[in-house]
Order: structure tokens, then C-alpha cells, then sequence
């Protein structure tokens, strides 16, 4: 759902200053299209729920992997790809221009190449992408023929189409072509004629072609030479011969942009007209595309492929792909959920590794049943429907909604839509409200998902006695994240049967670089607190009350002694505070 795709930062960071490649998306794009990335971010965004859709798409992964000179011939062809979906869209609301029909033609020459490197294929799916691969014969060549090589953004000021393409259009340029070559050639013939070295034959927007002389050679102008502008130092002039010249050039100028413009409008509305089939086209390679990212990420991060099974989850040495790509190094946990523990109560220090873990086993699932590969030595997964997690605090300051409001909310969610076959993630369920109320929700949560929605689930908590309900629970686990205590706390990673016996929040804050002070007075506080929970720090009145309290034989008693005994403890113990 949407707080798992959030939580589990499948497209975007949490943190407001995360690190760059924080996302899942990011860690496993090895896509070479625009196409390809969406692809990918779509069966990310949405897996696949079918077992055997799943296996063919890890078929076809497994056999890119293998193949690793296929694999980068794909990559390189795929290179040349545009982004054909949006150019189709374009083309098809008259809106494409000549550039976007030269990168359509672009992208079909490529269509054959990529059709032969996957001749040899043997997966289904890559089969299938095969055939999809259409070339658009037909529009490929028109493009080919018709639209120049390297046309202009504009459409309606010429140089659209290869003057080959159409013989009016060849015949309108090469006389415009023939117009400018004679004034390319006025110039020298002027210079000969008049004597005048520094004459210039040169061209504006507002008065056309002209012929310029300076006033220190105005005595050697010829009489042919009618004036047509005065300057500061210089006049510029026209000649009849040049002056039809010119209307010549103008003319078939304009008649061959218009007649451009027709000719592209045409060739446009036939490549419009192919659009269902360049759709097609576009989905094929997008799907292509997608698998090579897959299939390359397999092959250099070491990733292995899923056992697509019907009796839970179970991986060996899963890494979190996102966490391990950003840290020097990575500790692989195991994890197994299945029918006879298919809830873990997970308990550690602050810092150890639980949320880390939960969402390693999360992304491990949408990986595998998105077609990729997965971060581990060996994994064996059975489809679920859902993904949910409560994982993370926030609040809705201007929803007016607490973070302990978004947390129930969140709660409320999972526990009426999660099935079965559904894996759940929770992280610390109750700790915005009191220790007391937070624990009741928790063992709540804990008992409802365990024997009336049966999801799969992993339940990340710091109420140390949720593991004791946890031992009861028929189908239930205690897992904890190994740490030694030497100068320091030191955290190993490292998940194994059990449950944690503390959570060591002062050292944490003392890792953090909270004051020393603060530090220090929080342990004595914690120490003295403790020991009061252990009975070894009463006072002295207090260990008498305690005993004579431990002495009391209720069984001898009459109800009136009993109520008389109970009212002069209480006096003694209200006289204490």
C-alpha cells in the first residue's frame, strides 16, 4: 500500500537530507530508455502475484544473466532508443515535429538488430518480446527517405525534407540553390567590372540583397547601380539583374517551405496512423529494457535467483540492496516465515539493526516478485498479496493528526485489509502514548495477527515482556540482534534466536554525542530505577514493610483480621511517601 511504498523508500527518500541512491529504484536501475526506468518502476510498484508469471519473468532474467555478451549487445542497441512513448503521443495530436519523427526512424533501424541478438533466445518471455519487436517497415522507410538527417526544431521555415523525396520540392530548392550561388558569384564579377576592391554583396532582413560601396569609391559607381540605402560611410545599391535574381530566390524559397510544411503534415498524419503499433513497439522494449536492468544488476551485485514456493518465506544471507550499496560493509541475516513461525518478535538495542532487517526481507519480496533477483545466497518465496508496514514516526501538523493518530490509523489499515497471505512489517507499534497503553496495543496487535489473521509477520519492539507473549503463541518466534557491552556498546548485526534483555537507550545517546552530564545522570537514574524494580534499593523502612508483609498468613486469618492488617500496612506504607 502507500505507507509501504513510503516506508520502504521503493522511489523516495524519507530522510530530508537523505543520501544520494537511498532508493530501491535507484539501486537496481541499470535501464538504458525512459521507457525502461517506467517499466521498471511500474513492476516495482506494482509485483507480480502469479507464481508462474513470476518464474517466467525470472526465466527470462536468468538466461540475460548467463548470456553476457547478449546482454551488453542489448544494452548498446537499446542505447539508441528514444522515447517513443511520448513520441507517439505527440505524433498522434499533431503536435511532433520533424525532430521527433527523425528519432522514431531512429529507434525502428535499431529494431532489427535487437530482433537478431535475441534469435537464439529460449525463455518464453523473452520469446515473446521477440516477436513484439515490430520494425514499422514502412513508416521506418518513409522517414528515411523523407525527413532530413538532422532537421530543424521549427516546422514551418523549411529544411524538413530531403528535396529527393518530392521533384517539385527538388526543383523549387535547386533553383533557389542556383539563385544564391549566381550571388554568391556578383561579388567577384562586381569587383572586375568596377574596379572597386572593397566592394560587398551582402543581404538583410529589411532591404534583401544589396551591393555596398564605400563613399571614398562612390565616383566609380556604375550607372546600373540604383541606390537603395545610405550609411555613415558607405551607400547601398541594387541592380535590375540583381534585384530579379532575388524575387527568384524569395519565391522559390517560400513555395518549397510551404510545400515542406505540406509534405511533413503528410508523412506525420501516416506515422500517426501506425501509433497502436509503435505502442506496442514501445511496451516490448520498455520490457526489455527492464529485464537487462535486472539481469545486469544480478550479475555484478551477486544477487541470487527466488525459489518461487507455496510454503513461506525463507532466505539465506539476505542483504538490504539499498543499505549495502551506501555502507562499507553489510552482516546478512537469515529470516523464515512459514506456517510454523509465521510471526517474529523482534528485539534489540536501539541502533542493532531490526527496522534495517524487517525491510531487507520486505524488499527481498518485492524484488522477487517484480522478476528481479534478490540480495542473498539463497531465497525461497511464496507470493503475497500485500505488503504492509507501520514502520517510522511523523505527524500531520495541518490534518491535525498526532504521530500517534497516524500510527493507529496506519494500524487500522493493516489489520482490516492484511489476509493470509500477506507479509506485515511493524516497528515499534504503541510507543506514542504510555508504557502501559503501548504495551496492550502491542500484545493485541500481536495476538489478532497471530491467530485471526495468520499474516505473515515481523513485529520490531522494545517491550521486553511482548516476548514472553510471543513464547506462548503457538506459531510464533523471538528473534533479538546480537550486542557486547565492552567501553562501549557494540552492535553485531547479527539476528538469533532469543529475546534482548535490554535495550540501551543511554548509550546510544551517548553515541549520539548527547551532553556528558545528561549522559551520566540518566545512567544513575536508570540504575536507581532498576533497582527498585529488583527490590534492592528499598530503604529501610521500606525492606521492613516488605517483610513483615512477606509474614502475613492470610490463611489464618478471619476476614476482619485480614481487613485490619491490610488498613495498618497501608498506614505504614502511605507513612513512607
Amino acid at each position: 500500500d502507500a505507507a509501504a511504498i513510503e516506508s520502504l523508500e521503493l522511489f523516495t527518500p524519507r530522510a530530508v537530507h537523505g543520501r544520494a541512491g537511498a532508493t530501491l529504484i535507484e539501486v537496481v536501475d541499470e535501464t538504458a530508455t525512459a521507457p525502461g526506468r517506467r517499466r521498471l518502476e511500474e513492476w516495482l510498484r506494482r509485483p507480480l502475484l502469479d507464481a508462474n508469471a513470476i518464474a517466467a519473468r525470472h526465466d527470462a532474467v536468468a538466461e540475460l544473466r548467463e548470456g553476457v555478451r547478449v546482454r551488453e549487445q542489448l544494452r548498446e542497441h537499446l542505447r539508441a532508443v528514444y522515447d517513443i512513448e511520448r513520441l507517439v503521443s505527440k505524433l498522434a495530436r499533431g503536435r511532433g515535429n520533424a525532430r521527433d519523427l527523425r528519432s522514431l526512424g531512429t529507434t525502428l533501424d535499431v529494431v532489427p538488430a535487437v530482433r537478431s541478438v535475441l534469435a537464439e533466445a529460449t525463455s518464453e518471455t523473452l520469446q515473446s518480446v521477440r516477436t513484439a519487436l515490430d520494425p514499422i517497415d514502412e513508416v521506418r522507410s518513409l522517414i528515411d527517405a523523407a525527413i532530413a538527417t538532422d532537421p530543424p526544431r521549427e516546422i514551418t521555415e523549411g529544411g524538413l525534407i530531403d528535396p529527393e523525396y518530392d521533384d517539385q520540392l527538388a526543383t523549387l530548392r535547386a533553383t533557389e540553390q542556383s539563385g544564391k550561388e549566381w550571388i554568391d558569384d556578383l561579388q567577384t564579377r562586381e569587383r572586375e567590372r568596377t574596379g572597386i576592391d572593397s566592394l560587398k554583396v551582402g543581404h538583410n532582413s529589411v532591404h534583401g540583397y544589396y551591393i555596398e560601396v564605400t563613399d571614398a569609391n562612390l565616383d566609380r559607381v556604375p550607372d546600373r547601380y540604383e541606390r537603395r540605402q545610405t550609411l555613415k560611410n558607405a551607400e547601398r545599391y541594387y541592380t535590375p539583374a540583381l534585384q530579379e535574381r532575388e524575387g527568384e530566390i524569395i519565391r522559390a524559397e517560400q513555395r518549397a517551405d510551404e510545400l515542406e510544411y505540406e509534405l511533413f503534415c503528410e508523412i506525420r498524419s501516416r506515422a500517426a496512423g501506425a501509433a497502436d503499433r509503435v505502442q506496442a513497439l514501445a511496451d516490448a522494449l520498455a520490457d526489455l529494457d527492464a529485464l537487462v536492468s535486472f539481469a545486469t544488476v544480478a550479475a555484478e551485485r551477486d544477487y541470487c535467483r527466488p525459489a518461487v514456493g507455496t510454503d513461506g518465506i525463507c532466505i539465506e544471507a539476505g542483504r538490504h540492496p539499498v543499505v549495502e550499496r551506501t555502507e562499507s560493509s553489510f552482516v546478512p541475516n537469515d529470516t523464515t516465515l512459514d506456517d510454523d513461525q509465521r510471526l517474529a518478535v523482534i528485539t534489540g538495542p536501539n541502533m542493532s539493526g531490526k527496522s534495517t532487517y524487517m525491510r531487507q526481507v520486505a524488499l527481498i519480496v518485492v524484488l522477487a516478485q517484480a522478476g528481479g533477483f534478490v540480495p542473498a545466497t539463497e531465497a525461497r518465496i511464496e507470493p503475497v498479496d500485500r505488503i504492509f508496514t507501520r514502520v517510522g514516526a511523523s505527524d500531520d501538523i495541518a490534518g491535525g493528526r498526532s504521530t500517534f493518530m497516524i500510527e493507529m490509523t496506519e494500524l487500522a489499515t493493516i489489520l482490516e485489509h492484511a489476509t493470509d497471505r500477506s507479509l506485515v512489517v511493524l516497528d515499534e507499534v504503541g510507543r506514542g502514548t504510555s508504557t502501559a497503553d503501548g504495551f496492550a496495543i502491542a500484545r493485541a496487535v500481536t495476538e489478532h495477527l497471530h491467530d485471526t489473521v495468520r499474516a505473515r509477520t515481523l513485529f520490531a519492539t522494545h517491550h521486553h515482556d511482548l516476548t514472553a507473549v510471543a513464547a506462548e503463541l503457538g506459531h510464533a518466534v523471538r528473534l533479538r540482534f546480537q550486542t557486547r557491552q565492552e567501553d562501549e556498546i557494540v552492535f553485531e548485526h547479527v539476528v538469533e534466536p532469543g529475546a534482548a534483555t535490554a535495550s540501551y537507550g543511554v548509550e546510544v545517546a551517548a553515541i549520539a554525542g548527547v551532553d556528558d552530564a545528561v549522559v551520566d545522570r540518566a545512567r544513575s537514574l536508570l540504575t536507581a530505577e532498576t533497582a527498585r524494580a529488583d527490590g534492592r534499593g528499598d530503604s529501610a523502612s521500606t525492606a521492613a514493610l516488605r517483610q513483615q508483609l512477606a509474614s502475613v498468613d492470610i490463611a489464618s486469618m478471619t476476614p476482619l483480621e485480614a481487613m485490619n492488617t491490610l488498613a495498618e500496612l497501608k498506614q505504614q506504607f502511605d507513612g513512607l511517601e
